[in-house]
């Protein structure tokens, strides 16, 4: 297909798009209601539809006294059955496909299941959108005059039933439309490698030679694809490769600490970051302005959303709240009901709404990946920031990080301990430790009343962790590349101590 005429039949698409996208903008609470009544007619005659008597279902407050708020645990014995080839359990159209996510510290998997629509009304669309939003504000945009270079997991065939499991990513780019294929790089067969460093040395072979023109994955595994170009190459900066890139589209973990390395190996001025809000359970959320940490809420991806205040009583039926009942400022857990059959399910994750017309999110963090040993509630966006603050003002680059806490001990204080990998180590470590305090403080209140005056908390303690170890870390626990990452926070030192064994 001609690069030419592919651009304008794109570009008329993308366009035309941002339409629909002001449309639930201006009525975004009349299309939440429609995207509820819609999943539960189209369910109605489901295993989980004629247990609730979904046919009953009049309205939200119907929907909301009839189903239970869930988690995994409590779905997992209907998605076994879904796994083994069972149909018509959680959603009326087969499941074909399952989204392997293995966590972070726990070794046990979840599989959600990807219905047929949750990957075309959602996850595609959500990729279709984060171009239309891009464009939109970048009209200038050379962007698909070349490829994007994508860096996904891997897949692998589960026997019973002739269902599948893998990555997100790999279930995206095996069924990827041929409208994406041919804009990406590189081929599908090299993206779902399933080892590693032979997926890097693929990655690496396929596409030096393709005009690259933006990015998009984990930031933590495509800084370590780019680096290792640059290596291979002999280059300073990616622009000496690719010199067209404009663009990266990342998602999956905090951005902030590794701004500055992106800064130095682009060496531009022009590049521009998005940030997408997605997860194996959907596409949630994607940045709609130039510069910006805020994340429009996209609202017609057949979800429906709930939230709890995270500082509620979470079995109290009230606490629990439509869109439409949200608040600015608010950290909320966040509740999905979606087109892959998963209803009223807790995802794990914690938001702040910063807009509500339209609505515009920022991610606070995890359910379970914050601290709280101490009443000091520090989560995890609490951690990027002051981690970020601290390493721009010594002029350092993490490479990665983890936090747990040290318990009191007798008459000796509590406080928190972090373990950083850093690409060169701060000169001072006693000047490095009091900004991170210092911008810790400023982040959360509560964190500085425990630490006021040392009443409850001691200064944190900062441990270098040698080059490597976290890596190694994902090698032995089998989380090498897609959308596997190191826990920032944990509420107790488990992860630390199995750390540890590799120093």
């Amino acid at each position: 297909m001609p690069i030419p005429f592919f651009n304008s039949i794109a570009s008329w698409i993308l366009k035309k798009r941002i339409h629909q996208i002001e449309l639930f903008m201006k009525y975004p609470n009349e299309v939440q209601r429609e995207i509820l009544t819609d999943l539960i007619d189209f369910s109605k005659r489901t295993e989980i539809g004629i247990k609730n008597e979904f046919s009953t279902i009049k309205n939200y407050r119907d929907f909301k006294n009839r189903l239970p708020i869930i988690n995994y645990d409590d779905l997992e014995p209907k998605i076994n059955k879904c796994r083994e080839g069972v149909n018509n359990i959680l959603w009326p159209t087969p499941i074909k496909w399952f989204a392997k996510s293995s966590g972070t510290t726990n070794s046990k998997s979840k599989f959600i299941p990807v219905s047929l629509e949750s990957l075309e009304d959602c996850h595609y669309k959500g990729g279709k959108d984060m171009l239309s939003l891009y464009f939109n504000n970048n009209p200038d945009s050379n962007l698909l005059s070349g490829k994007c270079l994508r860096l996904g997991g891997s897949q692998e065939i589960y026997q019973k039933g002739n269902t599948y499991f893998g990555d997100l990513s790999a279930i995206i780019i095996d069924n990827l439309p041929i409208w994406a294929q041919f804009s990406s790089t590189p081929s599908q067969k090299t993206s779902l490698i399933p080892i590693w460093e032979k997926k890097i040395k693929g990655i690496i072979d396929e596409s030096l030679n393709e005009n690259v023109t933006s990015l998009a994955g984990v930031p933590s595994w495509m800084l370590v694809l780019l680096n290792k170009i640059l290596k291979d190459t002999g280059k300073k900066n990616v622009l000496e490769i690719w010199p067209e890139i404009e663009v990266y589209f990342h998602g999956g973990i905090n951005f902030d600490p590794y701004k500055n390395q992106y800064g130095e190996i682009l060496n531009s001025n022009n590049f521009k970051y998005y940030e997408i809000y997605n997860a194996s359970e959907g596409f949630f959320a994607i940045q709609d302005t130039n510069n910006s940490n805020e994340l429009l809420l996209m609202l017609d991806y057949g979800i429906f959303y709930e939230f709890i205040p995270i500082n509620s009583n979470k079995e109290d039926f009230e606490s629990i709240i439509p869109l439409s009942e949200v608040k600015i400022g608010i950290k909320y857990e966040i509740i999905i009901t979606t087109n892959g059959g998963l209803w009223r399910y807790k995802i794990g994750d914690v938001v702040i709404f910063t807009n509500l017309k339209p609505y515009r999110i920022i991610l606070s963090g995890r359910t379970k990946n914050f601290i709280n040993a101490f009443g000091e509630e520090l989560m995890m966006n609490n951690a990027e920031k002051a981690i970020s603050i601290a390493t721009s003002k010594v002029n350092v680059n993490v490479i990665d990080y983890t936090v747990a806490p040290i318990y009191m001990d007798k008459n000796i204080k509590g406080t928190h301990e972090w373990f950083i990998e850093f690409e060169k180590p701060p000169t001072n470590m006693k000047n490095f430790i009091r900004i991170l305090d210092s911008a810790l403080k400023d982040e959360n209140s509560d964190y500085e009343a425990k630490r006021h005056k040392n009443i409850t908390m001691r200064e944190p303690k900062v441990n270098i962790v040698p080059k490597n170890t976290f890596y190694r870390w994902l090698e032995f626990n089998d989380k090498l590349g897609g959308q596997h990452k190191i826990p920032r926070l944990s509420n107790n030192r488990d992860f630390v101590e199995d750390l540890i064994k590799l120093f």
